[in-house]
């Protein structure tokens, strides 16, 4: 019997999709403006178990865009109110946090076991790390992006070295501080519409492609890496 929480997604999910969401595993990389996103999506999706890692304590400049951010919590950490509001929006969820950063010391550790990994990166050489230990453990990686009103989003299947190719030569996402309330949290929905795709055995439209889509003009394209 699927719980009510979840009546209003079984026309899209199906009870068996649901049942098998509860035996998944996803790691989600950061817990900033698209972690934040990431997790509270895949949280009310209902995912079995999700573990997010960040370092950061909120600033200000977090205010305008980090779902997970709120006055009274600047100087706090991030994971940690992550672990709060995962308690709060889906105890069922088993959620796990861990305040560090990702990094060639942790990566394998926090990786295994996972069925799935959601890029809420904020820099390239950690996400170049991370499409590393995912074709290692040969794991697909949905990987996302912005930069101000501009929104990134592609599925990296292991082994493709599709983000070493993408930003051999692009710039972006190369640590900008651009950003507005509402990219992250469009970028983090079809990351999530992607990863949910993953998660019930099914490919996805951006695998191995690359959605590019501008807020201000409506514009987007779609590109093919492999």
């Amino acid at each position: 019997m699927i719980a009510e929480r979840y009546s209003r997604q079984q026309k899209i999910i199906g009870e068996d999709g649901q049942n098998l969401l509860a035996e998944k595993k996803i790691l989600i990389v950061g817990c900033g403006g698209l972690g934040g996103n990431l997790i509270e999506n895949m949280l009310r999706i209902g995912i079995g178990a999700i573990i997010a890692v960040d370092p950061d304590r909120f600033e200000e400049s977090n205010l305008n865009r980090q779902l997970l951010s709120s006055e009274p919590l600047i100087g706090t950490s991030k994971a940690e109110a992550a672990k709060v509001r995962a308690a709060a929006v889906n105890s069922s969820v088993h959620f796990i946090a861990f305040e560090e950063p990702f990094s060639k010391d942790n990566a394998d550790k926090l990786v295994a076991g996972c069925d799935l990994v959601l890029d809420g990166l904020d820099n390239v050489p950690d996400r170049l790390l991370l499409e590393d230990i995912c074709e290692q453990k040969n794991i697909p990686l949905v990987h996302g992006a912005i930069l101000g009103e501009l929104v990134q989003v592609g599925v990296v299947p292991p082994g493709s070295k599709m983000l070493h190719h993408l930003y051999a030569n692009a710039s972006f996402g190369r640590n900008s501080k651009s950003s507005i309330s509402y990219t992250p949290a469009c970028c983090a929905a079809i990351q999530c519409s992607q990863a949910l795709k993953l998660l019930l055995g099914q490919r996805p439209p951006l695998w191995g492609k690359l959605l590019q889509m501008n807020l201000a003009s409506m514009s987007s394209d779609i590109l093919s890496l492999l």
